[in-house]
């Protein structure tokens, strides 16, 4: 998923750097502003940061220009909400660029857009909405994190093709042949991702019962429910 430096035109580098600003820029103040209210949440948002780092990092070559391995963003998407992840997934990004050629700095923006906005907003409407029908919470941490991964790969095929359309297809043309291409490796890391995000939420959920009742991950009841939703309303 991470663009190589250099690989995208000028005019679209910027473009997506200035699509993906404002939502780091909101999820920097958000971050904050949980920093300044629950400190306690400091270790958990550190390993929810270091997950993303790890699988980020796994690279498996997939198209000229680009690569396939799992995003990570699902787990703190669930977590602490989409906003934080946009912080959390530009800082492992610029680290990635900076220290493993993984990315680029031209391209951050329109890696930024893809793994850390878009991937954690699919992947968290999903996980929302089925607890909100009751789905089990381990359906829905897999669910969410599977969608985290996938969308960050369905958005780089539209980068890429709207960069570099088919000359006979053009735009749509393109945007079949990048996908497919993903879609060979990335379907089952997202398989894997999704199990993997599982067993550590299972983890927590032994260590951290409290955090994430606090979190509004565990909620006990319905109307206990309709409170964590009420909270997180006046929060945004």
């Amino acid at each position: 998923m991470h663009i190589a430096e250099g690989f995208l035109p000028p005019a679209h580098a910027v473009a997506w750097g200035v699509a993906a600003a404002p939502f780091v820029v909101h999820g920097a103040r958000s971050l904050v502003r949980d920093v300044r209210e629950h400190p306690e949440s400091t270790l958990l948002l550190g390993a929810s940061g270091a997950f993303t780092f790890v699988l980020s990092a796994l690279k498996l070559p997939s198209v000229t220009g680009s690569c396939s391995h799992p995003t990570g963003t699902g787990l703190g998407a669930i977590l602490f909400r989409p906003p934080v992840m946009a912080v959390l997934g530009t800082i492992t990004l610029l680290f990635q660029a900076l220290l493993l050629a993984h990315g680029g700095l031209t391209t951050l923006g329109a890696n930024v857009f893809s793994m850390a906005v878009v991937g954690p907003w699919a992947g968290y409407g999903l996980y929302r909405l089925l607890r909100r029908y009751d789905v089990p919470l381990m359906v829905a941490v897999f669910s969410g994190a599977f969608v985290a991964d996938l969308s960050t790969y369905c958005v780089t095929s539209v980068q890429l093709a709207l960069a570099f359309p088919d000359p006979g297809s053009g735009f749509l043309g393109a945007l079949g042949k990048f996908g497919s291409v993903f879609a060979v490796t990335q379907i089952p890391l997202a398989v894997s991702e999704g199990l993997l995000t599982v067993l550590v939420m299972r983890m927590l959920v032994q260590s951290s019962k409290g955090e994430l009742t606090r979190l509004g991950v565990l909620v006990t009841s319905a109307a206990g429910r309709k409170t964590a939703d009420s909270a997180e309303a006046v929060a945004r």
